[in-house]
């Protein structure tokens, strides 16, 4: 009886250490199996489904009554909500045919549609709502609504916050500048990838200093061209820095002058302004900075806070229990740098 206790009680801890796991700006819910968390900034359903995607997470359909009953939690404490919340649920690749990004089909999702839904209006509703009343409508996917993200907890139980303040294995921390770098070999366009790294809890990487141009230039090494998708130009990539507006005049995404980061060693010949107008930052293999099309799609280097990601009542990274998984009781309690 008493192992029966012990485990029961290491259980509930690692559940509690699980619920922070994956990162500080999502809610735990037990019950719904997973975290869940509401972007209050409405969006179009393309960018919120994308949003979700680059956090790690889904775009939030109702899939069984636990998870309405949490999303509704949620809903219930949020003012400024009466216009509802888009769902997961699309036929944006046949129309009619509704499913949610998990591949589940509306005819398994508990709903129930309210008063003269679903309409097609005009022939061009293919994204859902849930509506103030909780009740489901068609609407068009260029409308824009708040919308949850879930994250499913994984089956293995094996969030592991990484030294890194992530879930995100791709993120390393480099103690040369104490600052955390992934590099992204699926080109975006400039915005996009600004995207990106924000929903991870970083942003395009500011280089600061001749140290920092350097580790930039070892991780940009570790990935030869064949490791970066698409045609696209192979020896450069997306960083912080931007004309905002006024052509010629560089900033970094925090508003500083490049002298006033640290660093604004351009590579020869640059910035050359071409013709078209190259009005985005980038970096080379070489560590020198350039300018870039803007709309072009390049890979991109993104740069996190240890700490960006985690509660304030949240111990270091290098510090937190490292959790495997649940089955793995003797041996869950590692503390230290999880280099």
């Amino acid at each position: 009886m008493k192992g029966c206790i012990v485990l029961t009680f290491l259980l509930a801890v690692i559940a509690s250490i699980d619920a922070r796991r994956f990162r500080c700006d999502y809610k735990y819910f037990p019950e719904a199996d997973g975290y869940l968390k509401l972007h209050r900034i409405p969006a179009n359903w393309t960018e919120a489904r994308l949003r979700c995607h680059l956090e790690g997470a889904k775009i939030a359909s109702p899939l069984n009554d636990e998870l309405k009953t949490a999303m509704v939690s949620m809903m219930d404490v949020t003012p400024k909500l009466k216009c509802g919340v888009f769902l997961g649920v699309h036929a944006t690749f046949s129309r009619g045919d509704f499913f949610s990004v998990e591949g589940v089909p509306l005819s398994q999702i508990p709903h129930t549609w309210a008063d003269g839904e679903p309409d097609n209006y005009k022939n061009a509703e293919s994204c859902l709502r849930m509506t103030e009343d909780r009740e489901f409508a068609d609407v068009n996917c260029a409308e824009i609504y708040p919308y949850f993200c879930y994250k499913k907890t994984p089956v293995t139980n094996s969030l592991v916050m990484n030294e890194c303040g992530t879930t995100d294995p791709e993120y390393v921390l480099d103690n040369r500048t104490g600052s955390c770098y992934k590099f992204h070999t699926i080109p975006r366009t400039w915005s996009r990838a600004y995207m990106a790294c924000a929903a991870e809890g970083g942003y395009l990487a500011i280089i600061n200093s001749d140290t920092e141009s350097q580790v930039a230039k070892e991780i940009f090494a570790k990935h030869p061209d064949g490791n970066i998708l698409g045609n696209t130009a192979k020896d450069v990539a997306f960083i912080g820095f931007h004309d905002w507006g006024e052509h010629g005049e560089w900033l970094t995404i925090n508003s500083d002058t490049l002298q006033e980061a640290g660093f604004s060693k351009f590579s020869p010949g640059e910035p050359n302004h071409a013709i078209t107008g190259e009005f985005c930052g980038s970096i080379y293999r070489n560590g020198k900075i350039n300018d870039l099309w803007c709309e072009n799609q390049y890979a991109f280097l993104c740069e996190k806070n240890p700490g960006s990601l985690m509660c304030e009542q949240d111990e270091s990274p290098d510090k937190l229990i490292k959790v495997t998984k649940k089955s793995d009781i003797s041996d869950s309690y590692l503390f230290g740098n999880f280099k």
